[in-house]
């Protein structure tokens, strides 16, 4: 029987791994089973992260409008101003008025003061 030269897809498989894992440290760039255990760790991570980071900005969003909306008056707060803005209809996501309220402060308490009315 003749000789059988096995490898050419395994080892474009693990060159694809390879590449995937060329910017990590040490043994997890270098060895091959070390670098398939990163690769899942690193993607479930990815994974873990992207929901993650979706509620950490929105917190940073929700921090930032608050602490101007109570600048304005002293018993008005994040929760009635988004309140008003749904009462008027008014269809902002909390990333606009985050926004507006670090670059222009004014702006955003004109919005709000025009929102109670």
């Amino acid at each position: 029987m003749t000789r059988v030269r096995r490898g050419y897809t395994a080892r474009r498989r693990r060159t694809k791994i390879r590449l995937f894992a060329s910017s990590f440290r040490g043994a997890h760039s270098r060895l091959t089973r070390t670098i398939t255990q990163q690769k899942m760790r690193a993607l479930v991570s990815a994974y873990r992260d992207r929901g993650r980071q979706k509620r950490d900005f929105r917190r940073l969003w929700i921090t930032r409008i608050n602490a101007v909306a109570r600048e304005n008056e002293v018993s008005y707060s994040y929760s009635r101003l988004i309140h008003n803005l749904y009462k008027r209809q008014l269809l902002l996501n909390r990333k606009i008025p985050a926004q507006i309220a670090i670059s222009n402060k004014n702006c955003l308490r004109i919005i709000s003061k025009r929102i109670i009315k």
